[in-house]
């Protein structure tokens, strides 16, 4: 039995647990339609993650996925984020704000996050997948034993054969295209950047576990293009930016459907890790500072986040953190969840239907 055949999913198609777009509904309209939803609560507590998957059931009895974050957690060098916020200051003030007194470590890792473990082990969502990393074997094993599949995000060959030996069910091969967070488990480490293409043939060729295709996917012929490299299913984000279930605000959405989304970077400055954003004016401002140093991951994000909060309350959203892969201009909006997943699922019968 496959993968999808566990799940009891009918599409091949899941869709990615992005911050600041996927929400409790998009979950549930995405698994109502027969694919796997998915929710992200690396950003939450263990009560707000219980809220979230509470949420789901509420709307749907379908499986769906919970994502958590496996970040090491933060380093604290007061040093390099008074420096940080120093370079940041003229900005607030142009918003007619002052920049926080000092940095926080504003998102606690799953890998000591007890609480987290128990609420899922008492909620048993069908699905938990991890980014960042991994956690240890004992959070692995329980997971496991309480009946949940596991997945887990992978850029390169080394850290999809971690996963499969840790005992994770299946891998995301996440491609530089993608967007948001890479899930690289080191940002310090020097980056392939390999294509969704490629690293999908490569864990193909070397795992015994199925992958998950991821980066760039935007409709029914890039599902089936992924498909016939050997993925068992493909995970979509910035298709979904522009459902009616998304999470993203008016100014993302406007980002999305102008020029910048025929130009997205790849920037550490909003977040303290490499993340693919929408070119707008933090990510400007990234490449200005692109030499100095940032705080670490998630501490960095306490600041660009005071940031795009002054903003906004300027009217201005471009200091937003407006995650997006680079198929961000094949994107399509004013749809539900429920009809893009109609409509891809269309594009992949048409794109696998034999020629006359």
């Amino acid at each position: 039995m496959n993968l999808l055949d566990t799940l009891g999913i009918e599409l091949p198609i899941i869709q990615a647990p992005m911050a600041g777009v996927s929400s409790p509904a998009m979950a549930a309209a995405v698994a109502n339609a027969g694919a796997l939803g998915s929710i992200g609560v690396g950003a939450t507590d263990a009560p707000g993650a219980q809220r979230m998957i509470e949420a789901v059931r509420q709307r749907s009895e379908r499986p769906f996925n919970v994502n958590v974050f496996c970040h090491q957690p933060a380093e604290a060098d007061r040093e390099v984020e008074a420096a940080w916020l120093a370079d940041l200051r003229a900005c607030f003030q142009r918003f007619g704000a002052q920049p926080p007194a000092q940095l926080k470590e504003i998102y606690r890792s799953f890998i000591e996050d007890d609480a987290m473990l128990a609420m899922l082990l008492a909620q048993r969502p069908r699905v938990v997948s991890f980014h960042f990393g991994l956690p240890d074997a004992p959070r692995i094993r329980a997971l496991r034993d309480a009946g949940i599949v596991l997945l887990a995000c992978a850029t390169n060959l080394v850290e999809a054969a971690a996963a499969a030996a840790a005992g994770v069910q299946a891998v995301v091969a996440q491609g530089y295209e993608a967007g948001g967070h890479r899930g690289m488990f080191d940002p310090n480490v020097r980056d392939d950047c390999l294509s969704t293409s490629v690293l999908t043939q490569l864990l193909v060729r070397r795992l015994d576990i199925p992958v998950i295709a991821a980066g760039g996917i935007m409709n029914g012929t890039g599902i089936a293009a992924a498909l016939r490299l050997g993925a068992s299913a493909v995970q979509l984000g910035t298709a979904f930016i522009g459902c009616l279930e998304s999470d993203a605000d008016t100014g993302y959405r406007q980002a999305l459907v102008s020029d910048a989304a025929h130009h997205t970077v790849m920037t550490r400055a909003i977040s303290g890790r490499p993340a693919r954003c929408l070119r707008n004016a933090f990510t400007e401002l990234g490449a200005k500072l692109e030499s100095h140093r940032i705080p670490s991951y998630p501490i960095a994000y306490d600041a660009g986040k005071a940031l795009n909060q002054a903003a906004k309350a300027a009217h201005d959203s471009g200091f937003g953190a407006q995650w997006a892969g680079q198929g961000a201009p094949l994107a399509r909006e004013g749809l539900s969840a429920g009809q893009l997943i109609g409509m891809l699922a269309a594009e992949l019968r048409r794109a696998t239907a034999p020629s006359d």
